[in-house]
């Protein structure tokens, strides 16, 4: 969230990768009003581990609040050795959100971003949200007038942009966007978010439990989409449309046609080239399944594919995706990954920034 400072409560390397590290792309004027490249650290040392840092962690949000006064609130992502001492985070942001006039304060328990695999941070992260904003603003009205198109993006964090290129086809159908979660989201779109008549879900393993909650709770449904490549662009804006009225699903096909002429010409640049190729996955969140459009847009197949921290509703939405006799793993070694490699032969490998060195070298 853009407009709110997130303290990362612990030793200074542990914030690191937080700090301008991935391309969370926003808009604002960064030290003013938005911090999303900023780290703030409580930069923990022995004697913190030994006495403890909740005086240290109260003197942190008092310099913030004299340094960074249009600040819309403070995050406290509590690190390893955190957890391991027992800090009361809960205790000193509720005592200081009540000093700076009720300002949101929100404690998120994310040692190690938790569980096997980092998954269970993301639904510590979503109950937290829950728990420090949305109960925050139970019984209150909402801040912006609202319409029958209001619709809210969960889940993308506009790494490169991404979700400002969703939110343009959302607007060109004529629906109107009122939350990112989170990439260039702020606080205030978080609490509007429950006043959405629907909810769209970009990465459904992160934040499919907070849309969850605010179906039971609130009666605003959710929908999973996926924007990577025109057959399941034009499929998901389909989808979407169906949830409203006339008018909208007529402007979801004048979408569809306005660039198909884009697209086609992109395929039928590439697709000599690449049809019949053959492609491995192995990444994390919801691209092992929906990315695989995108490369059959492009005559290539895919005969393998596997999650970092899925879980079993995620290979059973990914059955959906591919054919029969594909390949899939899960939380694959780099040894096996390697192996099931050379065993397929596969023309091209889709994956991150660890496994690349070993493809790179075969």
């Amino acid at each position: 969230i853009k407009d709110m400072i997130h303290i990362s409560h612990g030793p200074v390397g542990c914030g690191q990768y937080s700090w301008a590290a991935r391309r969370n792309y926003y808009i604002g004027t960064t030290g003013v009003d938005t911090f999303v490249t900023m780290q703030f650290t409580s930069d923990f040392q022995e004697k913190d581990i030994v006495f403890g840092g909740d005086k240290k962690l109260a003197k942190i949000m008092d310099e913030i609040m004299e340094l960074f006064p249009l600040n819309h609130g403070v995050t406290v992502q509590s690190e390893c050795p955190i957890g391991l001492i027992g800090d009361d985070i809960e205790a000193v942001s509720k005592q200081k959100s009540k000093e700076y006039g009720g300002k949101t304060i929100v404690p998120v328990r994310c040692e190690g971003f938790r569980g096997v695999s980092q998954s269970l941070g993301h639904h510590i992260a979503n109950d937290a949200v829950r728990d420090w904003v949305f109960d925050k603003m139970e019984g209150k009205p909402a801040r912006i007038e609202l319409t029958p198109y209001d619709v809210a993006i969960i889940g993308d964090y506009n790494i490169g942009g991404d979700a400002w290129s969703s939110r343009i086809l959302l607007e060109e159908m004529g629906l109107r966007v009122i939350a990112q979660w989170s990439g260039d989201g702020s606080i205030a779109e978080l609490e509007a978010t429950p006043k959405a008549k629907l909810n769209v879900l970009h990465c459904y393993r992160s934040m499919n439990y907070i849309s969850r909650h605010m179906e039971e709770k609130y009666g605003v449904p959710w929908v999973e989409y996926n924007f990577f490549g025109p057959s399941k662009i034009a499929e998901s804006l389909r989808t979407i449309a169906s949830h409203f009225d006339d008018r909208i699903k007529e402007n979801a096909e004048k979408v569809i046609a306005k660039y198909r002429a884009l697209s086609d010409a992109v395929i039928e640049k590439y697709r000599p080239r690449l049809h019949g190729r053959k492609v491995m996955l192995f990444v994390g969140g919801l691209r092992p399944r929906h990315v695989i459009g995108a490369y059959e847009d492009l005559g290539m197949e895919v005969v393998g594919t596997g999650y970092e921290f899925g879980h079993n509703d995620d290979y059973q939405r990914t059955t959906h995706y591919v054919k029969d006799g594909t390949l899939i793993y899960d939380d694959v070694t780099g040894y096996e990954f390697e192996k099931f490699v050379e065993k397929i032969q596969p023309d091209l490998v889709g994956s991150g920034i660890k496994e690349k060195y070993v493809f790179q070298k075969m």
